[in-house]
């Protein structure tokens, strides 16, 4: 059977259909497996969830090495405000729409469900060598299921990565990162009379993938609320109640919203001050964040009254604590132009159990330049009096641009689309890395169909770029017979 674009798909839209945001896997998990047991192959997880399907090879294929071909099973969930989907039970739209596939309000999920098909169809319908399709769980959180592999899980020392964005290039290199998560602790007090509350939001931004779009003029709500919160704080009577923002590590984030309280007199006064940072944020980002908007609307009748505030000396810390810590890009490349090195994403802010939650997460190259910015977010975190804690530190992945595996498929690709493909280090994270550093001696590379605006509802996958993704597996694969 000749693999097509509409197999693709057929199958990507069966994998949508199953909830997968991170550390929900189990169902796909469940899903993969049976496809397996359908075909009567071979299957086995490591004690996290990690999954590897082992296919046999094609006759004329009996000596080449075993190819693994590695995707992440997990999501970003992420949804526009007005959006009433469930990511827990709903399944992910697939619209087709010209050239490009998207869903309705919500993420797509081909980051990384496409891989996933990809994976299927080509283990099933292309001629190949002794493959393993190597699924991971929990990528997107921190590439935590590559980081508790279990080695022996995988045989081979070949790596097809089908986690890449741009079906022309060929990605041998990423960054390194971890996460920070701050945790201020909060006193709070009775909201008192006569107090008028409002809740101010944050929306209308573009968001991104705070690896791949953390170089662009991108705003970020939680940076935008901080503002915000400080431009208020200066009315008579304010008190703030309560914020939140951002919703993963690794997107930017789109929205942000705070409930706070002036004394009545101010209500006039606190919706000017709304505006006029509204039209000095539209001047400042206009050409990137059209939709831009600050809402500030008084709580209605059917919202309840905050039962207690944060205490001012607490609200004043907490932020200030907002305000100071970075986001954005710290430092580019001094080796490679045009590349960034080390990035910060203010990502999640959250009121639980009587803290002020943050999560900072830290990108670099440099694994020392990595330590230094975390060691920055851990500073400002103390002298705010908060606590912290450092999660899902992961290596970078050092490029090797001598690797035999580039080279034959450098080869392979120039041959069947008669153009070099680009060969990149990216900033953003890929599980290659923790993957090597785990099976010494394997040789990777990363390689994807096109896609744009990954971790937000805007994010689309390019149809014709399925189609070429099969072509280059099938060639590649096919160099492989003796």
């Amino acid at each position: 059977m000749t693999p097509t674009t509409d197999t693709v798909i057929d199958l990507f839209t069966q994998i949508n259909a199953i909830p997968r945001c991170s550390k929900n896997e189990t169902a796909i998990g469940r899903w993969l497996e049976q496809w397996a047991q359908d075909r009567s192959l071979e299957t086995a997880r490591d004690a996290v969830g990690n999954l590897v399907i082992r296919m046999p090879a094609s006759p004329g294929f009996e000596q080449a090495p075993v190819i693994v071909l590695q995707g992440h099973m997990d999501m970003v969930c992420e949804k526009t405000p007005d959006s009433d989907h469930d990511f827990e039970k709903d399944p992910i739209s697939v619209i087709r729409d010209g050239d490009w596939l998207h869903a309705d309000g919500t993420t797509l999920g081909a980051d990384n469900g496409i891989a996933l098909a990809l994976a299927l169809v080509a283990g099933e319908s292309l001629p190949h060598p002794p493959l393993e399709l190597l699924f991971t769980v929990d990528e997107e959180s921190g590439l935590i299921g590559a980081n508790r592999l279990d080695a022996s899980l995988v045989r081979g020392k070949v790596l097809i990565n089908i986690d890449s964005e741009d079906d022309n290039v060929f990605t041998i290199g990423c960054a390194g990162g971890e996460e920070t998560r701050i945790r201020l602790a909060l006193a709070f007090e009775s909201p008192g009379a006569a107090q008028a509350y409002f809740e101010l939001t944050v929306g209308g931004l573009r968001g991104g993938h705070s690896g791949i779009d953390i170089h662009k003029p991108r705003a970020n709500a939680n940076r935008i609320l901080g503002r915000l919160l400080v431009t208020i704080a200066k009315h008579e009577g304010f008190r703030l109640a309560s914020l939140a923002g951002g919703s993963a590590h690794n997107a930017i984030p789109r929205d942000a919203r705070a409930v706070v309280g002036v004394a009545p007199g101010e209500a006039k006064a606190l919706q000017s001050a709304v505006q006029t940072l509204q039209a000095v944020l539209a001047e400042e980002n206009g050409a990137s964040e059209p939709q831009l908007a600050l809402g500030c609307v008084p709580l209605s009748a059917d919202q309840e009254t905050p039962s207690r505030v944060i205490s001012p000396d607490a609200a004043a810390r907490a932020i200030a604590l907002l305000n100071a810590l970075p986001h954005g890009v710290q430092s580019m490349s001094a080796t490679v132009e045009g590349l960034v090195e080390t990035s910060c994403n203010l990502a999640i802010l959250k009121i639980e159990d009587d803290q002020f939650d943050i999560v900072s997460s830290q990108r670099s190259l440099s694994m020392t330049r990595l330590e230094e910015l975390t060691g920055r977010v851990r500073a400002v975190a103390a002298l705010a009096g908060a606590g912290d804690a450092r999660m899902n530190h992961h290596p970078s992945w050092p490029p090797d641009p001598d690797s035999a595996l580039l080279e034959r498929c450098r080869e392979v690709y120039t041959r069947v689309f008669e153009e070099a493909p680009v060969v990149e280090v990216i900033h953003a994270g890929l599980e290659c890395g923790l993957i090597g550093a785990k099976v010494p001696g394997m040789e990777m590379i990363s390689v994807g169909p096109t896609l744009r605006n990954p971790h937000s509802p805007d994010e689309k996958l390019f149809i014709p770029s399925i189609d070429k993704m099969l072509q280059f597996l099938a060639a590649l694969l096919e160099s492989y017979r003796e």
